[in-house]
């Protein structure tokens, strides 16, 4: 459980989070044509307040996200927890329920949403559905009891799971970029502590996602996304590491909207 946890958590918050610093024309475009040759973003800067999404997003989605490649970079030296046992989603659909709002209809963290972006209609995500939803699809309503975000800071949550588990992330930095044709793409770095277990599992992480409209509703929305997972520096290997990652996902997120 606690390896798929690992990177159920990490797929909750590449889709789901962000205020946005622009990044250099072009970096996150590339860094993601260039999948998996990755090393730790420089370009982004601290996350405050949430992210703005475009207005094509506002509303409820039923997303369907595909696993469809995965890499270790630095095996068979180096791989993280439940690696090996996450090509078992490889070209394994999941769906569940996204919704992106105007700031004004959150009520969780609020106050900070609009101290930082002043225009109550901005889009943003209802990071709480949104994770809740994704959270149990991979893991099952049983084994997801909560998430809470915290109501002073949009880019701290924490999802309680059973037998008095917890997972904390904290985004702590950010960028977005719009290409030329449309797309808008953001980039998340987190930290997640996994508590609970026989000891408390701490990494970083990023998340890449480039979102596209379509011109049908079937789906409406595409976007490719990449997370990348880093040790983190209490790791015996951090320094071993160096600035590479330690196990990249790559998905297909198809959005299909919802009534």
């Amino acid at each position: 459980m606690t390896k798929k946890l690992i990177l159920t958590i990490c797929l909750i918050f590449s889709c789901l989070w962000g205020w946005t610093s622009h990044a250099v024309a072009g970096e996150l475009s590339e860094r993601l044509a260039n999948f998996p040759q990755w090393e730790k973003l420089t370009s982004v800067k601290t996350a405050n307040g949430d992210l703005i999404y475009p207005q094509w997003m506002a509303g409820t989605w039923e997303v369907k996200s595909t696993l469809v490649d995965l890499a270790a970079p630095l095996a068979p030296d180096i791989v993280t927890p439940g690696f090996e046992g996450n090509r078992e989603q490889l070209n394994r659909p999941i769906n569940f329920l996204v919704r992106f709002i105007p700031a004004n209809k959150i009520d969780s963290g609020l106050k900070s949403l609009l101290q930082t972006n002043n225009n109550s209609q901005n889009i943003v995500a209802d990071r709480a559905f949104n994770s809740l939803n994704l959270a149990r699809a991979y893991l099952g309503d049983a084994a997801v009891l909560a998430v809470k975000v915290d109501p002073d800071s949009p880019n701290r949550q924490i999802t309680f799971l059973n037998s008095e588990r917890q997972l904390v992330s904290i985004v702590t930095a950010r960028a977005t970029e719009t290409t030329a044709d449309g797309k808008f793409i953001t980039t998340e770095v987190f930290q997640q502590l996994f508590k609970g277990g026989s000891r408390p599992y701490l990494n970083s992480v990023e998340s890449t996602t480039a979102y596209h409209q379509l011109s049908t509703q079937n789906p409406a929305i595409e976007a490719d996304q990449v997370t990348a997972v880093y040790l983190s520096s209490q790791d015996p290997d951090y320094f071993k590491a160096g600035s590479q990652p330690v196990a990249l996902y790559r998905y297909r997120l198809e959005f299909y909207p919802q009534k």
